[in-house]
Formats: structure tokens, C-alpha cells, sequence
């Protein structure tokens, strides 16, 4: 391995979103796929890897919902983002026509993707745990009938056929990742933050909650609520907000949440993404 090379893990195999996000993200990375998030985080958590990246949230599916379970969880650090320009294609044999396919895999975010187009093939939908792990998986099995959804890149990698481009219900898709890190970062002049807290159990409590950061001037980019799974009809908040959780508008706003009762937890700061949608 290269020196001062950094080793960045993703979820799935050589050829998806993920490891594009990679080399978007990085000048130089040495990229290493781990079959489920959870191999992931373990990854990162205890320093075979010094970074990951993750998706987190889509345009037109919304949020990745283990991206954020895990993230409550575990004690690593948000310290960067990056959006990516999602194009679909569908991928099969080479010699293999559209008419021919009978069974479509995919990871169930590209799936949910390409909704409207799935319904015009008329032919079974397969969740697998990858893109590119869907068109890998069809050209070692020889799957002649079987077509995957993945990108241009994966369809080059494995040497299989693009049937379709851009077969995404929306032109507009992009997937937004987070990196990852078991260090936190400093404060750059230019940066978003992201916390996960409860409301607490009292009238206007949310209200008053985001009120803190009004009345600090800060910026909210993102409010999510998301069940706790604990208790029914109990939810957390997901909010990014503009600025470094070092700074004195937001450390204040953060105290005076937990003032109120709140729960919070800090999932990091990190440099705005510099790469605009």
C-alpha cells in the first residue's frame, strides 16, 4: 500500500456507486468493498480501515434507512460529504436482448429507482445487496435470461452488455455519501453539521427545539423524523444544520436543546460538499 495513501472502505463490490463515490471524493484512495454495512462500520470501529463512505440519502428514494440505524449506533464521525450523479443502465449478456430478460436484480434503492421502468418490462424485480454485486452475480452464474441495473462502469468492469442507459425514473438522481472516520474534524469556516435528538415529551417541544437555532442564526439544511423503534409513536430528529459544532451560535443551540430535555447525539461536522447538485 501506497504511502499516505488512504485505505477507504465501502459497501458492496468493485464497480458500484460507493467506490465511484471514492475516486470522486479522493485524489488517491486504495478502495476496499466489504459485503454488508455492518462489515463496514466493524471495519472502521476498529481501524482496518481508515475511512468509509456511505450513502446516506437518495433524491428520489429519500434516506438509506440502515445508513442512519448504524450511525446512531456507533461512535464514528461524519467528516465529509459528496453527491453522486446516479445513471442507471440495464446489464446483461452480451448477444442477450430486452426481450429475453425475465428477472431483473439490484440493490433495492436502484430497484425503487427505477420504478416506472420496471413496470413497463413487466418481469420480476430481485433485491440483491449491490449494484455491480447484481451484474458480477449474473455473469458467473451465466444467468442468460437475467438482467441487473447497475452503472456504465460496472457493465465495463465485468465485461457484460448494456441493454438500456439512463433507465432512472428521474434525469435529476443523485445519491449523497457521507465519509466516514474514528477521528473528528476542525473547523474549516465552511462547514454543515449533523445531529441526531429527541424532542422530549412535552407540549411545543419541537418547536421550541428548532426555535435555539433560529434564535442562533443558524441555518437548517435537513429535518428528518425517524422512529425509534423503543417505544410506539416515540421519534428522533435527523437535522443538519450550517456551521462546525464548534462554533459558539451552535455549541450554544446544542445546550440549550439539552436543556429542554432533549437527547442528543453528535453524528459530526464536516466541510460543505464543494461538488453542487
Amino acid at each position: 500500500m501506497e504511502k499516505n495513501i488512504p485505505s477507504v472502505g465501502f459497501q458492496g463490490e468493485i464497480g458500484a456507486y460507493s467506490e465511484k463515490a471514492i475516486n470522486l471524493y479522493f485524489s488517491k484512495a486504495n478502495s476496499k468493498p466489504y459485503k454488508t454495512f455492518s462489515d463496514l462500520f466493524v471495519a472502521l470501529e476498529n481501524e482496518q480501515i481508515d475511512l468509509a463512505i456511505l450513502p446516506i440519502e437518495n433524491s428520489i428514494e429519500g434516506s438509506v434507512n440502515e445508513s442512519y440505524e448504524l450511525l446512531l449506533k456507533s461512535k464514528v464521525s461524519v467528516v465529509g460529504e459528496i453527491n453522486v450523479k446516479i445513471e442507471h443502465c440495464l446489464i446483461s449478456h452480451h448477444g442477450v436482448n430486452k426481450e429475453d430478460i425475465d428477472v431483473i436484480y439490484s440493490h433495492t434503492q436502484a430497484l425503487g429507482q427505477c420504478k416506472s421502468y420496471l413496470k413497463k418490462m413487466g418481469c420480476d424485480a430481485v433485491t440483491t445487496y449491490d449494484t455491480a454485486g447484481s451484474v458480477k452475480m449474473i455473469k458467473e452464474k451465466e444467468m442468460k435470461k437475467a438482467a441487473a441495473i447497475a452503472s456504465k462502469d460496472a457493465s465495463k468492469l465485468y465485461d457484460m452488455n448494456i441493454i438500456e442507459e439512463n433507465i432512472q425514473d428521474h434525469e435529476d438522481n443523485f445519491t449523497r455519501f457521507f465519509c466516514l472516520s474514528n477521528i473528528p474534524t476542525k473547523s474549516t469556516g465552511n462547514d454543515k453539521t449533523s445531529i441526531v435528538f429527541s424532542a422530549g415529551d412535552v407540549a411545543g417541544a419541537l418547536y421550541k427545539a428548532l426555535k435555539e437555532f433560529a434564535d442562533g442564526g443558524i441555518n437548517l439544511t435537513k429535518l428528518e423524523s425517524r422512529l425509534t423503534r423503543k417505544k410506539a409513536w416515540e421519534y428522533n430528529f435527523y437535522l443538519d444544520f450550517e456551521g462546525h459544532i464548534d462554533d459558539e451560535n451552535c455549541k450554544k443551540a446544542i445546550e440549550e436543546l439539552v436543556n429542554l430535555g432533549s437527547t442528543v447525539k453528535i453524528l459530526g461536522s464536516y466541510p460543505k460538499s464543494n461538488n453542487k447538485l
